[in-house]
């Protein structure tokens, strides 16, 4: 018996020691989840409590700035009618800035005065001084006047028609003043019929840019209307326009329809005798609570001469620049006829802010039967808008062609007026 039990002893004893070595381990395997989780929640709390909001780099900032203080309100609104005037001018003169008065007070709202001085670092200059009676009739009837004078020293010419040359670029001097007068019927809020006369001065001369070739050196007046002598013209037209914009300066739903008919009747050389035919057609699709908006626009312009008579240059409808081919120097085509469509994706970023992406095509052409979608030169490109009372303030757009890109940086809505007010022609406004 006492050899039995001697012999029984060790084997229990092993069998405890492999229990108990079994249970150490199954211990430790239990234990090492427990203890891994607890370890990546420890550094999960560590790195939460080190956490800091995530700070905007300067650009961010400023542009939050912007929005926060209001500036390019208080720099819109000025004070007892009295404020800055930014931009307005021709593409490419530079940036312009200037006073400008403007009441629409007077009179309980009844007589509406606007005058206006600027000038570019470039040296181009504009005055422009309106009176108006926007509430005749029980607001149906508006009656306008205004004289407009431009002096632009270096504007870009390369020669008549679509085939003209990059390499061609040169520059001219353009000086104008017009008067004007406009009768506008509105049977209703979305419909504008108007009927506008006056008369307009032009002279142009040697460019002042010592980098470029002046035009009268590089075309003859043989090649380019207009170049050797220029004619004061007396004007009459009439439009009619159905606009259910949401916000003309800044629009992001609605549409804007624009016939329009011009006859200029030289008065001096009896050379520049032409009508011409302009529609403007924008519609705009919103999304996303008006967040995300497509803009489309076409506008084509169409000129008739008689046997005898020409469209001068300096009159003549031109592609290129910050509303219409992006892509392309400022007034890189011109012709007696064009055609232009852009295409627009807006979506805000913030209040105050949007970007767009955009793509633009057209062209310049002698001839009525040219009025086709071929042989379109085309643009494609970016921006930035800046708004101001919900109106487009200031405008940063970057546009690429096939012959290289262009900066733009604007005041207003990337599309241009529907209606064009003054005698003078509205790319050089």
């Amino acid at each position: 018996m006492r050899l039995l039990t001697a012999s029984i002893c060790p084997v229990l004893r092993c069998a405890l020691m492999g229990w108990l070595l079994c249970g150490m381990l199954a211990a430790q395997e239990a234990a090492e989840p427990e203890s891994r989780a607890a370890t990546i929640e420890a550094a999960r709390d560590a790195k939460a409590e080190a956490l800091k909001p995530e700070e905007p780099n300067k650009w961010e900032s400023t542009l939050i700035r912007i929005r926060n203080e209001r500036i390019l309100e208080r720099l819109s609104e000025g004070v007892a009618g009295v404020r800055l005037k930014f931009g307005g001018l021709a593409a490419g003169a530079g940036f312009a800035l200037g006073p400008e008065y403007y009441r629409e007070d007077f009179a309980k709202g009844a007589l509406l005065v606007r005058g206006a001085a600027q000038a570019s670092f470039s040296g181009a200059q504009k005055l422009d001084l309106e009176v108006a009676l926007p509430r005749l009739a029980n607001q149906r009837v508006e009656w306008r006047a205004q004289a407009v004078r431009h002096n632009y020293p270096r504007l870009n010419y390369y020669g008549p028609g679509p085939n003209s040359q990059k390499t061609g670029r040169s520059n001219f001097r353009l000086e104008d003043n017009s008067f004007d007068t406009t009768l506008v019927v509105k049977p209703a809020t979305w419909m504008n019929v108007g009927v506008s006369t006056g008369y307009l001065m032009v002279n142009t001369g040697p460019g002042s840019n010592e980098r470029l070739i002046s035009a009268e050196q590089q075309f003859s007046p043989q090649q380019v209307a207009g170049l050797d002598e220029q004619g004061n013209s007396f004007r009459y037209g009439a439009y009619a326009q159905v606009d259910y914009r949401d916000n003309p300066g800044g629009p992001r739903a609605g549409g804007s329809y624009t016939v329009q008919y011009n006859h200029y009747d030289d008065r001096t050389r009896n050379r520049f005798d032409f009508q011409r035919l302009s529609v403007d057609l924008q519609q705009y699709f919103p999304f996303f609570n008006k967040r995300r908006v497509i803009a489309l626009r076409a506008r084509t312009n169409h000129s008739f001469t008689r046997d005898g008579q020409q469209v001068p240059f300096y009159l003549q409808p031109v592609l290129g620049g910050n509303h219409d081919l992006r892509g392309y120097r400022p007034f890189r085509f011109y012709g007696d006829n064009s055609l232009v469509m852009n295409a627009e994706w807006r979506w805000e970023v913030f209040s105050g802010m949007d970007m767009a992406l955009f793509t633009d095509a057209g062209k310049v052409f002698q001839h009525h039967t040219e009025l086709n979608f071929r042989d379109l030169e085309s643009a494609v490109g970016f921006g930035m808008r800046f708004n101001a009372r919900n109106n487009t303030f200031i405008r940063l757009d970057v546009g690429f062609s096939h012959e290289g890109y262009q900066v733009w940086f604007a005041f207003g809505d990337a599309f241009a007026p529907a209606v064009q007010r003054t005698s003078s022609n509205f790319v050089y406004q």
